[in-house]
Protein backbone atom coordinates (compact mmCIF):
# COMPACT_ATOMS: atom_id res chain seq x y z
CA UNK A 1 0.00 0.00 0.00
CA UNK A 2 1.71 3.16 -1.12
CA UNK A 3 1.89 6.44 1.85
CA UNK A 4 -0.17 8.75 2.32
CA UNK A 5 1.05 12.25 1.59
CA UNK A 6 -1.08 15.19 2.84
CA UNK A 7 -1.97 13.26 6.42
CA UNK A 8 1.62 12.26 7.29
CA UNK A 9 2.32 15.89 6.87
CA UNK A 10 3.43 18.02 9.94
CA UNK A 11 2.37 21.61 8.88
CA UNK A 12 1.94 23.78 5.84
CA UNK A 13 3.70 27.50 5.43
CA UNK A 14 1.68 29.36 2.89
CA UNK A 15 3.56 30.94 -0.13
CA UNK A 16 2.08 34.69 -0.37
CA UNK A 17 1.50 33.65 -4.17
CA UNK A 18 -2.06 34.10 -5.06
CA UNK A 19 -3.29 31.02 -6.28
CA UNK A 20 -0.38 28.57 -5.60
CA UNK A 21 -1.66 27.38 -2.18
CA UNK A 22 -4.83 25.74 -3.82
CA UNK A 23 -2.33 24.03 -6.35
CA UNK A 24 0.04 22.41 -3.81
CA UNK A 25 -2.62 21.38 -0.99
CA UNK A 26 -2.32 24.36 1.10
CA UNK A 27 1.19 25.78 0.82
CA UNK A 28 4.59 24.61 1.25
CA UNK A 29 5.55 21.58 3.74
CA UNK A 30 7.29 23.47 6.39
CA UNK A 31 10.84 23.07 6.51
CA UNK A 32 11.20 21.77 2.74
CA UNK A 33 13.55 23.20 0.49
CA UNK A 34 11.95 24.77 -3.19
CA UNK A 35 13.71 25.70 -6.17
CA UNK A 36 12.09 28.33 -8.05
CA UNK A 37 13.68 28.06 -11.82
CA UNK A 38 12.86 30.00 -15.04
CA UNK A 39 14.38 32.05 -17.95
CA UNK A 40 15.40 35.39 -17.92
CA UNK A 41 12.68 37.93 -16.46
CA UNK A 42 10.02 35.21 -15.49
CA UNK A 43 9.38 36.26 -11.75
CA UNK A 44 12.03 34.28 -9.90
CA UNK A 45 12.82 37.31 -7.73
CA UNK A 46 9.03 38.87 -7.41
CA UNK A 47 8.15 35.18 -6.57
CA UNK A 48 10.81 34.87 -3.69
CA UNK A 49 10.26 38.62 -2.02
CA UNK A 50 6.22 37.91 -1.97
CA UNK A 51 7.24 34.97 -0.42
CA UNK A 52 9.46 36.57 2.05
CA UNK A 53 6.68 39.78 3.00
CA UNK A 54 3.87 36.52 3.77
CA UNK A 55 6.25 35.63 6.30
CA UNK A 56 7.03 39.03 7.33
CA UNK A 57 3.26 40.11 7.58
CA UNK A 58 2.81 37.12 9.51
CA UNK A 59 5.58 38.01 12.32
CA UNK A 60 7.90 35.15 11.17
CA UNK A 61 11.60 36.59 10.98
CA UNK A 62 12.94 35.88 7.41
CA UNK A 63 16.08 36.18 5.76
CA UNK A 64 17.16 36.93 2.08
CA UNK A 65 20.63 36.18 0.56
CA UNK A 66 21.69 37.04 -2.70
CA UNK A 67 24.83 36.04 -5.00
CA UNK A 68 24.13 38.42 -7.80
CA UNK A 69 22.02 41.43 -7.11
CA UNK A 70 22.71 44.33 -4.83
CA UNK A 71 20.15 43.66 -2.14
CA UNK A 72 18.81 47.60 -2.14
CA UNK A 73 18.24 47.57 -6.53
CA UNK A 74 16.09 44.22 -5.36
CA UNK A 75 14.50 46.73 -2.60
CA UNK A 76 13.49 49.24 -4.72
CA UNK A 77 12.55 47.28 -7.75
CA UNK A 78 9.85 45.19 -5.19
CA UNK A 79 8.41 48.44 -3.90
CA UNK A 80 6.52 48.87 -7.36
CA UNK A 81 4.78 45.73 -5.93
CA UNK A 82 4.06 47.52 -2.84
CA UNK A 83 6.77 45.23 -0.59
CA UNK A 84 8.67 47.80 1.65
CA UNK A 85 11.23 45.62 3.67
CA UNK A 86 12.80 48.76 5.45
CA UNK A 87 10.72 48.60 8.36
CA UNK A 88 11.13 44.85 8.99
CA UNK A 89 14.80 45.62 8.79
CA UNK A 90 14.62 48.31 10.85
CA UNK A 91 13.00 45.45 13.25
CA UNK A 92 15.27 43.34 13.35
CA UNK A 93 12.84 40.63 11.98
CA UNK A 94 14.36 40.78 8.08
CA UNK A 95 17.47 40.76 6.74
CA UNK A 96 19.13 40.92 3.44
CA UNK A 97 22.63 39.99 2.80
CA UNK A 98 24.76 39.84 -0.76
CA UNK A 99 27.23 37.17 -0.71
CA UNK A 100 30.11 36.38 -3.16
CA UNK A 101 29.17 33.55 -5.07
CA UNK A 102 32.51 32.31 -6.12
CA UNK A 103 33.66 32.01 -2.16
CA UNK A 104 32.23 28.93 -1.34
CA UNK A 105 34.80 27.88 1.44
CA UNK A 106 32.66 27.69 4.46
CA UNK A 107 29.45 28.60 2.80
CA UNK A 108 27.50 26.16 4.47
CA UNK A 109 28.17 27.28 8.18
CA UNK A 110 27.98 30.96 6.96
CA UNK A 111 24.44 30.61 6.35
CA UNK A 112 23.85 28.20 9.31
CA UNK A 113 24.98 31.26 11.31
CA UNK A 114 23.31 34.00 9.09
CA UNK A 115 19.34 31.88 9.26
CA UNK A 116 20.08 31.07 13.34
CA UNK A 117 20.93 34.26 14.17
CA UNK A 118 17.73 35.86 13.53
CA UNK A 119 15.73 32.07 13.91
CA UNK A 120 14.60 32.71 10.33
CA UNK A 121 11.61 30.96 9.49
CA UNK A 122 11.98 31.68 5.41
CA UNK A 123 14.76 31.93 3.63
CA UNK A 124 15.55 32.62 0.25
CA UNK A 125 18.94 32.21 -1.98
CA UNK A 126 19.00 33.46 -5.06
CA UNK A 127 20.66 32.49 -7.27
CA UNK A 128 22.36 29.63 -6.05
CA UNK A 129 23.11 28.46 -9.55
CA UNK A 130 26.18 31.10 -9.63
CA UNK A 131 27.79 28.86 -7.22
CA UNK A 132 27.86 26.56 -10.58
CA UNK A 133 30.12 28.61 -12.35
CA UNK A 134 32.76 28.71 -9.75
CA UNK A 135 32.44 24.58 -8.92
CA UNK A 136 33.98 23.66 -12.43
CA UNK A 137 32.30 20.01 -12.57
CA UNK A 138 28.60 18.84 -12.02
CA UNK A 139 29.80 16.45 -9.11
CA UNK A 140 31.23 19.13 -7.61
CA UNK A 141 28.51 21.55 -7.80
CA UNK A 142 25.79 18.66 -6.39
CA UNK A 143 28.29 17.55 -3.77
CA UNK A 144 28.48 21.37 -2.25
CA UNK A 145 24.47 21.69 -2.85
CA UNK A 146 24.12 18.23 -1.02
CA UNK A 147 26.03 19.89 2.09
CA UNK A 148 24.33 23.10 1.32
CA UNK A 149 20.71 21.86 1.92
CA UNK A 150 21.79 19.08 4.83
CA UNK A 151 22.99 22.64 6.79
CA UNK A 152 19.78 24.23 5.54
CA UNK A 153 17.53 21.29 7.37
CA UNK A 154 18.95 21.67 10.29
CA UNK A 155 17.95 24.67 10.81
CA UNK A 156 14.26 24.01 9.90
CA UNK A 157 13.32 26.96 8.42
CA UNK A 158 11.56 26.82 4.82
CA UNK A 159 13.66 27.72 1.99
CA UNK A 160 13.54 28.59 -1.58
CA UNK A 161 16.65 28.48 -3.80
CA UNK A 162 16.43 30.15 -7.07
CA UNK A 163 18.02 29.18 -11.12
CA UNK A 164 18.17 30.28 -13.93
CA UNK A 165 17.26 28.18 -17.02
CA UNK A 166 19.32 29.26 -19.92
CA UNK A 167 16.99 29.20 -23.28
CA UNK A 168 16.83 25.30 -24.70
CA UNK A 169 18.21 24.38 -21.67
CA UNK A 170 16.63 20.61 -21.14
CA UNK A 171 17.06 20.63 -17.41
CA UNK A 172 15.13 22.44 -14.48
CA UNK A 173 18.15 24.59 -13.92
CA UNK A 174 21.16 25.84 -15.04
CA UNK A 175 23.88 23.15 -14.17
CA UNK A 176 21.36 20.44 -14.15
CA UNK A 177 21.70 19.35 -10.66
CA UNK A 178 20.18 21.36 -8.48
CA UNK A 179 16.11 20.24 -9.00
CA UNK A 180 17.71 16.43 -7.74
CA UNK A 181 18.72 17.30 -4.01
CA UNK A 182 15.86 19.37 -3.22
CA UNK A 183 12.33 18.47 -1.91
CA UNK A 184 10.08 20.50 -4.56
CA UNK A 185 10.44 22.76 -7.65
CA UNK A 186 8.01 25.49 -9.40
CA UNK A 187 9.31 25.68 -13.21
CA UNK A 188 8.44 29.98 -14.27
CA UNK A 189 8.03 30.16 -18.39
CA UNK A 190 6.82 32.57 -20.75
CA UNK A 191 4.65 31.07 -23.61
CA UNK A 192 3.85 32.57 -26.95
CA UNK A 193 0.52 32.04 -28.65
CA UNK A 194 1.18 34.35 -32.31
CA UNK A 195 1.34 37.76 -31.24
CA UNK A 196 0.22 37.26 -27.20
CA UNK A 197 2.75 36.18 -24.65
CA UNK A 198 2.21 35.58 -20.74
CA UNK A 199 3.99 33.82 -18.20
CA UNK A 200 2.96 30.69 -16.74
CA UNK A 201 4.11 28.27 -13.89
CA UNK A 202 4.51 24.32 -13.61
CA UNK A 203 4.87 22.55 -9.95
CA UNK A 204 7.51 19.75 -11.56
CA UNK A 205 8.29 18.41 -8.20
CA UNK A 206 6.77 18.32 -4.61
CA UNK A 207 7.83 15.92 -2.51
CA UNK A 208 5.16 14.27 0.49
CA UNK A 209 2.50 16.28 -0.88
CA UNK A 210 0.30 15.62 -3.89
CA UNK A 211 0.09 18.75 -6.42
CA UNK A 212 -1.48 19.78 -9.17
CA UNK A 213 -0.57 18.76 -12.87
CA UNK A 214 0.10 21.05 -15.67
CA UNK A 215 0.84 24.68 -16.53
CA UNK A 216 -0.76 27.53 -14.82
CA UNK A 217 -1.25 31.09 -16.36
CA UNK A 218 0.66 33.25 -14.04
CA UNK A 219 -0.69 37.32 -14.52
CA UNK A 220 1.13 40.17 -13.05
CA UNK A 221 -0.42 42.35 -11.23
CA UNK A 222 0.05 45.63 -8.35
CA UNK A 223 1.06 43.14 -5.66
CA UNK A 224 2.91 41.00 -7.56
CA UNK A 225 2.52 37.66 -9.18
CA UNK A 226 -0.93 35.82 -9.07
CA UNK A 227 -1.56 32.41 -10.70
CA UNK A 228 -5.10 31.07 -12.19
CA UNK A 229 -6.41 27.93 -10.62
CA UNK A 230 -7.14 26.89 -14.80
CA UNK A 231 -4.72 25.02 -16.95
CA UNK A 232 -2.65 26.87 -19.73
CA UNK A 233 -3.97 24.05 -21.88
CA UNK A 234 -7.76 24.85 -20.98
CA UNK A 235 -7.71 28.29 -21.72
CA UNK A 236 -6.15 27.22 -25.19
CA UNK A 237 -9.09 24.94 -26.11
Amino acid sequence: MSPKTDDRVSGRITSGIPGLDKLIKGGFIKGSIILVAGGTGTGKTTFCSQFIMEGLKKGEPCIYITFEEDPAEIEHDMKMFGMNFSKYKKSGLFNMLYHNPFKVSGLESLLSDEINAIKAKRVVLDPVSLIGMYLARPALLRKKMVEITKVLKRTNATVLVVSEIEEEEKGLSRFGVIEFVVDGVIVLNYMAIGKESFGNLQIRKMRRTKHEHGWFPVNITNSGLEVSKEETSTLLK
